[in-house]
C-alpha cells in the first residue's frame, strides 16, 4: 500500500488514513472542482475530509476558502499536514469536528462529501474502517440534513454514492427540499452497469441535467472523457 499519492501540483500522504486515494474520489473532486469553477463561490464545506483530497483539487482550480471537517483525529491531522505543504495552504483550513454536532455559524456556497457508502452492510472489525466506510455515524439521511442546514439559498451540494443508492438520495433530499441539478452517471467499462453517481443538490427548483461518463475503455485505457477530467491532476494523462 503507498503512504503517499503524488498528483501534478500537490501530494496526498495517507498512511494514517482510513480511506485511500481512489479513482471514485478523483472524478468527484475534479467534477466537482469544474462545476464549481463555473459559479466561483465565496466558500466550500468537505464534509468527512479524510486525507484532504477534494479540499486539495477543488483549491487547485478555484480561489475559495475551503473548510475541511474531519470527525476521525489520526485522519484530521493527516490531511492538516497535506494542506500545509500544498500550494494552497493560505486558502485551506481543517477542523476536528463531528459536523452533526457542530453548531451553523456559517453558511456555504458549496459543499461537498464522499460519504460512508456500505449503510447497513456487514461492518469490519477495524473501527476506523467503519467510521470511514460505513454510514453508522453519519447516514446518508443524516448528511442530506446537514446539507440542508450548512448551505446557502443559491448554494450546491456535491455527493458521491453507490449508483443503487441514487433513488432513495433523489426522495430523501427531495422531502428537505433539495433538488438534484446535475446528476453523472459512472461505469466502470463498456461491459459494466453503472456503479456510482455523483448528484449535484440545490434548494432550488431545477431541472435535472443527467451525464454519463465511463471510466475505461474495453482495453483497459482511460476513456476520453477521464482523461479531460482528470489530466490536470494526474501525473501521467
Amino acid at each position: 500500500m503507498n503512504h503517499h499519492f503524488s498528483f501534478k501540483q500537490f501530494t496526498v500522504q495517507q498512511q494514517f488514513c482510513a480511506m485511500k486515494v481512489c479513482t471514485d474520489a478523483c472524478i468527484l473532486g475534479a467534477f466537482a472542482a469544474a462545476e464549481i469553477s463555473k459559479i466561483n463561490p465565496n466558500n466550500i464545506l468537505d464534509i468527512g475530509a479524510g486525507t484532504g483530497l477534494l479540499s486539495l483539487m477543488l483549491a487547485q482550480k478555484n480561489k475559495s476558502k475551503i473548510t475541511a471537517v474531519e470527525i476521525d483525529a489520526n485522519a484530521f491531522e493527516q490531511c492538516k499536514q497535506n494542506f500545509a505543504s500544498s500550494p494552497w495552504a493560505h486558502q485551506l483550513l481543517s477542523l476536528h469536528a463531528d459536523i452533526l454536532h457542530t453548531p451553523v455559524t456559517t453558511k456555504y456556497d458549496c459543499i461537498i462529501s464522499n460519504p460512508p457508502f456500505f449503510e447497513n452492510d456487514l461492518a469490519s472489525n477495524n473501527t476506523q474502517k467503519n467510521v470511514a466506510k460505513h454510514s453508522a455515524a453519519l447516514t446518508l439521511r443524516k448528511l442530506l440534513n446537514v446539507g440542508k442546514k450548512w448551505l446557502t439559498p443559491q448554494g450546491s451540494f456535491y455527493i458521491l454514492i453507490p449508483f443503487h443508492r441514487l433513488q432513495y438520495v433523489i426522495d430523501n433530499a427531495a422531502q428537505l427540499q433539495l433538488y438534484a441539478s446535475t446528476i453523472l452517471l459512472i461505469k466502470q467499462t463498456p461491459n459494466h452497469p453503472y456503479f456510482r453517481a455523483i448528484v449535484a443538490l440545490t434548494p432550488q427548483t431545477v431541472l435535472t441535467q443527467t451525464q454519463a461518463l465511463l471510466i475505461k475503455e474495453t482495453d483497459g485505457t482511460y476513456s476520453n472523457d477521464v482523461i479531460a477530467l482528470l489530466k490536470d491532476y494526474y501525473l501521467y494523462l
